[in-house]
């Protein structure tokens, strides 16, 4: 069952793969100049599958995450830092900012977005340095706070997201391929938004610093470019793949497996703990009720959830840590299999995308005096999960449609 759920997961991945979904969203007629900029974790892949379908002269420059290279011809690759920006991101943000100032009407710019797109293309507004940009990432990612609030925050602190770089390419047009990594698919938080409007103010995001306890900001924030801005006359913008559509993908593969299956959302959001509290409520409703469907069943769901960090010195992503809550709330429950890792192939800042439990979990742990809760109070989800032997690290995927949940109830 772990291989089946193994299967799902890369028919996710797969169907957000930039090969295979790219060149159906360009125009018929590709013979165009087109300059091609872009950032995220996966630009180098998106640029690499562009190159390949377009037909006209290409020149460009994009930001991906270190180690999420691929060969290209045309478009210059830029590696960066995620998820705390660096100088590296600045200046190839810097760069792309100059590629794109001086073209004129008749002239064509591809925009290629996906997540990871806020602090790859990281350039501080005026006044702003890039340590104080560290510095407010790292607060951010360690509060719990969702995506769409601290792509909030970046927005109103930066001098290219929230629309200023499509203002930047104006009056150029401008044509925006994006793959989502957020709940909601909104073009707005994807990467912040560089090259769509933006309907959040400074007191949203002097809102947001103020429910996180993250102080020394307030002065810096800066106004994003409007939806009515004049600049986005000329701007179009396409949604190439999504959190929903790869759910669906997996889905339709445990179909073809003779195996049942449940998307139970596509944008769960929270503290990754208390979403295993949920998944794990809605198994044993399927174990004692049959409801809302009978076993066997798979479960699937999609989003971002967060950690809220207790323990500084802790390892593991969301989805470690999902997993292990899980684990620790299924107890009664004999025949389960789980699988929860993020799309891209990294879950948070370590080497895994996520990790595995099976029916055979509880009493593994128990036999090497591994304690479920004490791990899971002190953040320590990865250290389990790799003294389990249970992590998943496919590596880097090139595509990112967020978090996947797959747990299979016999």
């Amino acid at each position: 069952m772990k291989d089946m759920l193994k299967q799902a997961f890369e028919a996710a991945v797969a169907a957000a793969d930039p090969d295979v979904v790219l060149e159906r969203y360009l125009p018929t007629d590709r013979q165009a100049k087109v300059t091609v900029i872009g950032a995220g974790k996966s630009a180098a892949k998106m640029a690499a599958a562009f190159e390949h379908a377009w037909q006209g002269p290409v020149q460009g420059l994009v930001v991906t995450r270190y180690g999420h290279k691929v060969p290209t011809r045309f478009i210059e690759v830029v590696e960066a830092s995620h998820p705390v920006p660096d100088d590296a991101g600045l200046q190839g943000a810097q760069r792309i900012l100059d590629m794109v100032s001086e073209l004129g009407e008749n002239d064509l710019v591809v925009a290629l977005i996906s997540g990871g797109g806020s602090a790859l293309l990281s350039l501080p507004a005026k006044g702003v340095s890039i340590a104080q940009k560290q510095a407010v990432n790292k607060a951010l990612l360690h509060s719990g706070a969702t995506i769409d609030e601290m792509n909030c925050v970046r927005k109103h602190l930066s001098a290219i997201k929230g629309g200023r770089l499509a203002k930047a390419c104006f009056p150029a047009q401008l044509v925006s391929l994006a793959i989502s990594d957020v709940p909601g698919d909104d073009p707005s938080v994807i990467a912040s938004g560089p090259t769509v409007g933006d309907v959040t103010t400074c007191t949203d995001a002097r809102e947001i610093l103020d429910r996180y306890g993250i102080k020394g900001y307030d002065d810096l924030l800066v106004e994003s470019v409007k939806p009515d801005d004049p600049c986005f006359a000329r701007s179009t913008y396409k949604l190439i793949a999504t959190p929903q559509r790869s759910l669906q993908a997996a889905c339709d593969f445990l179909a073809n497996k003779g195996i049942a299956s449940l998307i139970l959302s596509d944008r769960i959001e929270g503290e990754a703990r208390e979403i295993a509290k949920m998944h794990g409520a809605i198994a044993q409703q399927i174990v004692t009720y049959g409801q809302p469907v009978s076993a066997p069943c798979v479960l699937l769901s999609g989003g971002e959830t967060t950690v809220s960090i207790r323990n500084p010195e802790g390892a593991g992503g969301p989805n470690a840590e999902f997993l292990l809550s899980l684990l620790d709330h299924i107890d009664g429950i004999e025949m389960v299999y789980a699988l929860a890792a993020d799309t891209d192939g990294i879950d948070g800042s370590e080497d895994n995308a996520g990790a595995w439990i099976d029916p055979t979990s509880r009493q593994r742990a128990k036999d090497k005096g591994l304690k479920i809760r004490d791990y899971l109070d002190s953040n320590q989800s990865y250290r389990f999960f790799f003294e389990m032997g249970d992590l998943f690290a496919p590596g880097p995927t090139l595509t990112n449609v967020n978090d996947f949940r797959a747990i299979y109830i016999e």
